[in-house]
């Protein structure tokens, strides 16, 4: 896999239906701990709610979990996983909090509720695609810095730290590909006189 879909940040946002009230929270994560810690921590937040519905969806293992918590089956958790699968995002968890208002949706209500509040915590949390990406180092001279600085944006890739002693030391990140093609406009850009290399590797937000 070289890229994937997750959540950008935690969030919330709710809606009501028929007096009872939906609030859909979203939450990137990068283990099975931490999506079970975060639903803890909401029904801990919201005890006294009829029910807390979550689904999430991990890389690690192709993990996907849901639970209806006392809804009908079939009529919270999957819906709510679906907006996940839909989106075709993963790392990442829904925890949908219910307030029952006295007045029954019937279960095509139930699907349409929890799927449209956990579409709004994830519209709340927004999206990101993270790719895998090389991530480099150079040194160079002071006056050729500000023409790397600006060559290794055109080439696609994303400057994440300067160090400027004797020589400047850059830190950086691109696909693979990218760096491929980086390495001859640098020669080009320097006379020779700077080259790259990869230090390693991880997945990067684009």
């Amino acid at each position: 896999m070289q890229e994937y879909q997750t959540l950008t940040r935690e969030a919330q946002d709710e809606f009501t239906e028929k007096r009872s009230r939906f609030i859909g929270y979203a939450r990137p994560v990068t283990t099975e701990q931490e999506a079970l810690d975060f639903i803890a921590a909401i029904r801990s937040k919201h005890w006294d709610a009829k029910h807390n519905v979550y689904a999430y969806r991990l890389r690690e293992g192709h993990i996907s979990r849901y639970s209806d918590d006392g809804e009908p089956s079939g009529t919270a958790g999957i819906p709510v996983l679906s907006v996940l699968q839909k989106g075709d995002l993963t790392d990442c968890v829904i925890v949908v909090t219910r307030y029952f208002g006295g007045i029954l949706l019937g279960g095509g209500g139930l699907v349409r509720a929890y799927s449209h509040a956990a579409a709004l915590g994830v519209n709340a949390a927004g999206v990101v695609t993270m790719r895998m990406s090389a991530l480099c180092h150079l040194s160079c001279d002071y006056n050729q810095y500000g023409r790397i600085q600006s060559l290794i944006p055109e080439c696609g890739g994303r400057v994440s730290g300067s160090d400027f002693g004797a020589a400047v030391e850059m830190d950086f990140s691109m696909t693979r590909e990218d760096f491929e093609r980086f390495l001859p406009k640098l020669a080009d850009a320097t006379g020779g006189r700077v080259t790259a290399e990869i230090v390693g590797e991880e997945f990067i937000p684009m």
